[in-house]
Order: structure tokens, then C-alpha cells, then sequence
């Protein structure tokens, strides 16, 4: 299976009808500049951002603008590594799971609306299952799979050897699947926003 092929649009609108029924809120977008801009109109001034290691936002600048400061919204993410004191940044990083805004991807969303979320330490799962109120995933349609069957195999087979190498070329031991996240529905009583901007474009693993 080809798995950077993107998605057709059949597959793109199949996608959102079923994450709609989910609880999930998914646009399409045409490229990576109105991705990015597309994220700037969610986020309100003054709200707390995090964001997890996420390629794709680093392919749509998301990451440069965040890191440029020019934006009118807290960087928890910033705040952490500026912070030097170990314990000092242990304290922020838990605080920081209480993001307004929580900005990321996923590795495979299927067509009948599941997200797949592959983690090797967990620090992003928080986030994403409970505790930020506004989630963004921004998602290069070549990760949209038929069924969730196919989207397991596209985390395991496809994303994670590539998470792997980019792992080791960095200097660091690779990666593993420690947790893997299936995001079934966001329920109504939670009040919680979950977005999801399907681009254009092959972004990401």
C-alpha cells in the first residue's frame, strides 16, 4: 500500500461526515499557508498554547511562528525550556497539560472516523483525552486510511519506521509504539472543541 498518496475527495468528505457524527469539527484546507492561517483564527488572544513534536507543524510554520513571538497568545511550551531549574520545569510542564489550546497531529484518521495516535513517552496524551479544553489537529490527507483496521497498519508500518529513523539520525536511541491512542468520539458533555484541518498536501509521517 502506497501510503503518501493523498486522499481523493470522496475519501476527504467521507472522513468528515463521520468525524461531524464523532464529535469532531474537521475543514479541509488547500495547502500549508491557509492550514496556518486557519489555526491563527481558531486560537483567541491571551489563550495558552502547547504543542506537541509534531513534523507537520513544523512543515506549515506553525512552530517558527509560535517560536517568533509574534502572536497574541501564551507559549507554555516556550516557558518550559526557558526555565532552568529542573524541579522549576517539572512544575510547568505538569501545569502545562492544562493548555486553552492543545495543537498537533495524528499518524492515521480512518474514513469512519477514528484518529490514530501513536506515542513512544505519553506527554501528549493528557492533552489530547482530557485535560485542554481545544484540540487542533492539522493532517495531511495522505493519512487518511479506509477503515481503522488500515489506519493501525499505516501507524506501524509506515509511521513509526520513519519516526524511528528520523529518531536515530538525530542522535538519539528511535522510537517506539509505548501507547497508542484510538480517539472513538469526543461526547457532548464535555464541552471540549476538536478540530481537525485536512491539507492538501503530504505533511507529516
Amino acid at each position: 500500500m502506497n501510503y503518501e498518496t493523498l486522499a481523493n475527495t470522496e475519501a476527504v468528505n467521507k472522513a468528515i461526515d463521520a468525524l461531524a457524527k464523532r464529535g469532531i469539527e474537521a475543514v479541509p484546507v488547500s495547502n500549508r499557508t491557509e492550514a496556518l492561517e486557519k489555526v491563527k483564527s481558531l486560537i483567541p488572544n491571551g489563550a495558552s498554547v502547547m504543542n506537541g513534536s509534531s513534523r507537520t507543524l513544523e512543515e506549515i510554520g506553525f512552530v517558527d511562528y509560535l517560536k517568533s513571538g509574534s502572536h497574541p497568545w501564551k507559549n507554555l511550551h516556550e516557558e518550559i525550556l526557558s526555565e532552568k531549574d529542573p524541579t522549576k520545569q517539572a512544575i510547568l510542564r505538569k501545569q502545562a497539560v492544562l493548555s486553552d489550546y492543545y495543537l498537533g497531529s495524528v499518524h492515521a484518521v480512518a474514513e469512519t472516523g477514528q484518529l490514530v495516535i501513536a506515542s513512544n513517552s505519553g506527554s501528549q496524551l493528557p492533552h489530547i483525552v482530557f485535560t485542554s479544553p481545544n484540540l487542533i489537529f492539522v493532517v495531511g490527507t495522505q493519512k487518511i486510511a479506509p477503515s481503522l483496521d488500515a489506519a493501525l497498519e499505516r501507524v506501524r508500518e509506515h509511521a513509526l519506521p520513519l519516526e524511528d529513523k528520523r529518531m536515530k539520525d538525530a542522535g538519539m536511541g528511535g522510537s517506539a509504539i509505548s501507547k497508542l491512542l484510538i480517539f472513538e468520539r469526543e461526547p457532548t458533555f464535555m464541552g471540549r472543541k476538536v478540530h481537525v484541518l485536512f491539507v492538501n498536501e503530504k505533511l507529516g509521517f
